[in-house]
């Protein structure tokens, strides 16, 4: 019982389901490597906040050391229009004060301004594909 209940707290973090718990934040967002703000962007779903590592969730970008050039490419602007996006202004970023982590430690966070979620915008800009989908970036 107690393994099923823990396993509907992991699908409902996941799924942000009744979790209720969205911080707002708004700061300036640079390219990692490329400027000197505590916040920057690695690639296009993940972010640095400080010493904070982030993991953008319900969305998978193409991988900056991908399989092939255009790959490597889209993963370029991807990383460049989240940065723009996220420099918009505030938005609001789930999981609280103890949030999942995957397995190289990076919070797992969801994030959305008004009613406009970074993944939903991310995979209908062709920037991003949905979690879990088995697009190909070099067909």
């Amino acid at each position: 019982m107690l393994a099923l209940l823990f396993g509907a707290y992991i699908l409902a973090r996941h799924f942000d389901w009744g979790t209720g718990e969205w911080d707002a934040v708004e700061r300036q967002f640079s390219v990692c490597g490329q400027g000197s703000s505590p916040a920057c962007v690695v690639d296009g779903d993940t972010l640095r906040i400080g010493d904070r590592r982030i993991r953008l969730t319900g969305f998978d970008a193409p991988e900056m050391d991908g399989a092939c050039d255009a790959e490597r490419r889209l993963a370029r602007v991807a990383r460049d229009e989240l940065a723009a996006w996220l420099n918009l202004g505030r938005f609001e970023m789930d999981g609280g004060t103890n949030p999942p982590r995957d397995d190289y430690g990076r919070e797992l966070r969801a994030i959305r301004r008004g009613g406009e979620a970074l993944a939903d915008t991310m995979a209908e800009r062709g920037l991003a594909r949905r979690s879990g989908s088995a697009r190909d970036w070099c067909a």
